[in-house]
């Protein structure tokens, strides 16, 4: 019997990094695979925009979790560094608040972070933060197998695959606590538990809301956090070629309208310029909202439940800057901190406003960790998080204005000053975000990881329409660039999954019926 798989037409929809991933470890098993994005270019979230002259990456900019794309391009037959030029990280992040001193940084070397906590915070600090370290690490491990790798895990498949120790450890953090909580536990310093809380944030959560759970960001950062030369928005763009060199048939600018819906099964898709690609499996690469709203068709309404407003991530206003610096000591990755941290999560969750006190994120694009610069221009991202109201209000100048103050104030106060003028920054507000990635309101992380069950809550690389499949940061794991690709993965093997078992069937019916008649004849012979 022929090869099912060779003859196997996949439409991936979205060249984030999950749709790359889909379409180059399909097209590595010889399916036949076209991967279609309304974009000029790949990326998604990963995109560039030019500032003054210059790209200046737009989305995400930590690349961690090596192993995921080793794993990758490893069954796509290539490697990682034939590909990309990556540079380890050993400041994982430089923290500032009010005030030019103090300042601490984070280091890939943990008794290097031990004794920069020691001489900001004290002795007991830097072995409460060795002992934090550990518990994070015993997490990572246990949770790692059961959960990231899991293509639709339960409460109950975690209780079976995690065994005596791993819920052991789960219950020494306290599964059903808070992250703020827990931090209160770990740390008696209220700037210490500033800065862990913000491993909250890269979920898209707020740290008095999100699973204590996610203190496992520690060890992925810990693990490796590299620069990526040509920034983040090069590793799409890697994927993209590898694909291609592996067969996958690439339609940029062209949108997806409509996902094909004939007899309860997706059979394709249809652009924005009429055109129909026919499809044995659709695999979905957008956040699941715009299916549950409709935007790709009624037919497909089905493949995912609807996310309400109050369960999404944050969004963020960013400026992407190409200008001179000056006073502060730049490194790849930077926070500025308010002193009043709660008020921020306050002012985004519960009161649906830009935050009065809100923290900084700087990534400086071209710095690594000498942190010197030249005299000319540099490449920053400046974010501050946001609600995901895009669809909702406009977030005009009468808004934005004044929080854009409120952060350049802030920075300023802690050293930094930035040559701030209207041709050298961009702003991106959170309806911009909703024009970008429609059905989301800005957020930028699927539904907001908060309460120890969210977890269990997201969509699975498996919807609920026969033939498509989801991928991306709204859908298990959940966000980030590993998550997402991670997604990506596991809707590739889910989908191959299924083909594998359609084929096992076929050949046990065809092998059956072979066997009935040769029993058949034997008998009259």
């Amino acid at each position: 019997m022929a090869d099912v798989s060779r003859t196997h037409r996949v439409v991936v929809v979205g060249a984030g990094i999950a749709g790359l991933t889909s379409a180059l470890l399909l097209a590595a098993r010889g399916l036949d695979v076209t991967l279609v994005d309304k974009s000029a270019t790949p990326g998604g979230k990963m995109r560039q925009v030019m500032v003054d002259g210059a790209p200046v990456d737009a989305g995400p900019t930590v690349f961690t979790m090596r192993w995921v794309f080793d794993q990758i391009f490893a069954a796509a037959g290539a490697r990682v560094e034939d590909h990309l030029k990556l540079q380890p990280l050993g400041v994982l992040a430089r923290h500032a608040w009010r005030g030019h001193e103090p300042r601490l940084d984070l280091f890939a070397d943990i008794q290097r972070s031990a004794e920069a906590i020691g001489e900001f915070s004290g002795p007991q600090e830097a072995q409460r933060f060795l002992g934090f370290c550990r518990q994070a690490r015993q997490l990572y491990d246990h949770l790692e197998g059961p959960y990231i790798r899991s293509e639709r895990p339960t409460l109950g498949s975690m209780v079976g695959d995690l065994g005596p120790r791993g819920l052991m450890v789960l219950m020494q953090i306290g599964p059903f606590s808070n992250l703020w909580r827990s931090l209160s536990r770990h740390f008696r310093d209220p700037k210490l538990q500033q800065l862990f809380a913000r491993y909250a944030t890269y979920c898209g959560a707020s740290p008095w809301m999100a699973p204590a759970t996610l203190m496992l960001v520690a060890q992925v950062e810990l693990d490796g956090v590299w620069a990526v030369e040509g920034g983040m928005h090069a590793v799409a763009r890697a994927f993209s070629a590898l694909a291609e060199a592996r067969g996958v048939k690439l339609r940029y600018g062209c949108g997806c309208e409509q996902v094909l819906v004939r007899d309860g099964r997706a059979v394709g898709v249809r652009l924005s310029d009429g055109e129909e690609i026919a499809a044995d499996s659709v695999v979905f690469n957008g956040d699941v909202n715009a299916l549950a709203q409709g935007l790709l068709g009624d037919p497909a309404r089905r493949a995912s439940a609807p996310v309400a407003p109050a369960r999404r991530s944050l969004s963020a206003l960013t400026w992407l800057v190409n200008a001179r610096t000056s006073g502060f000591p730049l490194v790849r990755h930077n926070v500025f901190f308010d002193e009043d941290y709660a008020s921020e999560f306050d002012d985004i969750f519960r009161q649906r406003r830009l935050p009065r006190r809100g923290t900084v994120y700087v990534c400086a694009q071209d710095r690594t960790d000498e942190g010197i610069g030249s005299d000319a221009p540099e490449r920053l991202l400046c974010l501050v998080n946001a609600p995901a109201d895009g669809d909702r209000r406009p977030f005009d100048v009468s808004e934005t204005e004044p929080c854009e103050q409120r952060s350049l104030a802030l920075m300023r106060e802690c050293g930094l000053s930035i040559e701030w003028s209207p041709q050298t920054h961009r702003l991106v507000t959170p309806a911009d975000f909703e024009r970008l990635f429609p059905a989301t309101g800005g957020a930028l992380y699927g539904p907001a990881t908060h309460g120890w069950m969210s977890s269990f809550h997201r969509a699975s690389s498996t919807s609920r329409l026969p033939g498509l499949y989801l991928a991306g940061g709204s859908v298990h794991p959940g966000p980030g660039v590993p998550m997402a690709a991670m997604s990506g993965r596991l809707a590739a093997e889910t989908l191959m999954a299924h083909l594998d078992s359609t084929s096992r069937s076929r050949r046990v019916v065809i092998s059956g019926g072979m066997s009935t008649r040769s029993a058949t004849t034997g008998g009259m012979a």
